[in-house]
């Protein structure tokens, strides 16, 4: 039996998810978006580990270990520097 702390315990966890959705994101690279392995694309592959992840932000910031505030402040401030220094999210056009 582990010896670590209900906190630790979900930190490395939450340390698992993000390593299996880079994964995923590394064989849509490789694959493609699209391309079925074991009988899930890898699209449906990404789509379960990002909700791995999400569920594990969930249980620290039920459990305190993350204030959800700065989350939710961190995840609009990369809004804001993607809109300047990317092109993912896409300008409005003036009509």
């Amino acid at each position: 039996m582990s010896h670590l702390t209900p906190d630790d315990e979900a930190l490395r966890i939450l340390q698992e998810e993000c390593a299996e959705v880079v994964q995923a994101v590394s064989k849509i690279f490789r694959f493609g978006m699209n391309d079925v392995y074991q009988g899930n694309t890898n699209k449906e592959r990404l789509e379960e580990e990002v909700g791995d992840l999400l569920c594990m932000i969930d249980i620290l910031v039920e459990r305190c270990v993350l204030s959800d505030s700065a989350v939710n402040g961190a995840r609009k401030a990369k809004r804001e520097k993607l809109k300047l220094w990317s092109n993912v999210i896409p300008t409005q056009q003036s009509a």
